[in-house]
């Protein structure tokens, strides 16, 4: 009898069974008479709330702490210590500088384990890499409308998402402990407060936000591919859909905006999803959302705008891959170094002036609120957003709207996934 051979599969921001390539391709060798590995094991590290969709066809999802390629090799170790064969180690392309890092340190670890690793470039954008107008990330546009209308029209960019496979490869019988020093937070406590553990009291600041009594939150909602699922066909049959463009701007409340980037930041559901629910309700193709304003109508204002801010996030994650680091620092992805930075650390009167801003006692009750409610719910809009950020500087005139669209790499999405413009005015289009 051969030894099993086990396929690990390490998940980060792809948390979803359906419209997920590496998912989809293990589903498809699943039906094969002659498959490469017996056993399929996805991995999530540090800590995962979707569990439930891998469970439901026949897997599930192992938790472990610690840095990804350290966890890898300690699994690729332990199996071959139980006379287990890895077939391979598989995940999905992210961009940023820890993610490279993480892929790298998995890559390396692969190789010298001489197994078969693969990076596979996930689906859940709204314009399929396959799909861009270009070759290189260099010849991305530092304007964002230079890069819409190269897309356009948005209504059939998108590919078909890729179905949820019926079933999967079982998990290996025997799968290796976490290894010491680190333990496995088993609830939401534990995890939050594995988190949290590492701040400094009250955030490090002499009188730091509270959360108000009997508040209730903007953004109660819980993770995972179901919720987010709900979330959308929630905005459609409640009408918030349609009328998104009039009330993305509003600040209270649970539906004034989409609240589906932490959802999409995980990958837990994907833009190219987005856009099918929003076409099966504008030509009436389903009865989600029957009876609601708009439903077979077409394309609307509201539902064109939330396809317009799903590719800037498009944009932002290619602009990523094109700067890299640069976007983070202080000079910019323009390395501008004409402007006088001042240092809280090195300057009493600016440490004054920082603590008072994030501690909201500036004295302006709106840019108080604001900056108040960050740290109770994380979720900042995009109107208080730009008060805050451009907070003593002159007041302008209201621009027209393809003015406002026609922004560079000033502007940056929220948690909402609506757009605030952090760039000089001048640096538009």
């Amino acid at each position: 009898m051969s030894s099993p051979r086990v396929l690990i599969y390490l998940l980060r921001r792809d948390l979803r069974v359906a419209d997920n390539p590496i998912l989809n391709e293990v589903s498809k060798v699943t039906q094969q008479s002659q498959r490469p590995f017996t056993h399929f094991l996805p991995v999530y590290v540090f800590a995962a709330q979707q569990i439930e969709g891998l469970i439901g066809i026949g897997s599930g999802l192992e938790i472990r702490v610690g840095m990804a390629g350290q966890v890898i090799k300690e699994l690729i170790d332990a199996f071959k210590q139980a006379n287990t064969e890895i077939a391979g180690v598989w995940m999905t392309d992210e961009e940023g500088m820890e993610e490279k890092r993480e892929e790298r340190d998995v890559r390396e670890v692969a190789e010298n384990a001489q197994t078969e690793f693969r990076l596979w470039i996930d689906e859940k954008y709204y314009v399929d890499d396959r799909d861009l107008p270009f070759q290189s990330s260099q010849q991305l546009p530092d304007v964002f409308t230079t890069y819409r209308k190269q897309v356009e029209p948005l209504r059939e960019a998108p590919r078909r998402s890729l179905p949820a496979p019926k079933s999967l490869l079982p998990l290996p019988k025997t799968i290796p402990p976490q290894p010491a020093p680190f333990s496995i937070p088993e609830t939401r406590e534990e995890i939050f407060s594995c988190l949290t553990k590492p701040l400094e009291p009250g955030l490090g600041l002499f009188n730091p936000p509270k959360w108000p009594p009997n508040a209730q939150s903007a953004h109660p909602f819980h993770g995972g591919e179901s919720t987010g699922h709900g979330r959308i066909k929630h905005l459609i049959t409640s009408g918030n859909m349609t009328t998104y463009k009039d009330t993305r701007n509003g600040m209270l409340g649970l539906d004034f905006s989409t609240k589906l980037s932490a959802w999409l930041a995980l990958g837990c559901i994907t833009a190219r999803q987005v856009h099918e629910y929003l076409v099966a309700f504008e030509e009436g193709k389903s009865d989600l959302g029957k009876g609601v304003h708009g439903y077979g109508k077409g394309e609307n204002k509201g539902t064109a705008a939330v396809r317009f801010e799903l590719l800037w996030r498009d944009y932002f994650r290619l602009a990523t891959r094109k700067f890299g680091p640069r976007l983070f620092r202080i000079e910019g992805f323009k390395n501008d170094a004409s402007y006088p930075w001042k240092y809280a650390q090195k300057d009493k009167g600016v440490q004054h002036t920082v603590s008072r801003f994030l501690e909201g006692t500036t004295g302006n009750g709106f840019i108080d609120a604001s900056i108040r409610l960050r740290p109770a719910c994380f979720t900042p809009v995009e109107a208080e957003a730009e008060v805050v950020e451009e907070e003593g500087a002159k007041e302008e005139e209201e621009e027209e709207e393809e003015e406002e669209e026609d922004q560079g790499l000033g502007t940056a999405i929220m948690a909402e996934g609506d757009t605030i413009d952090l760039e000089d005015k001048a640096d538009k289009g």
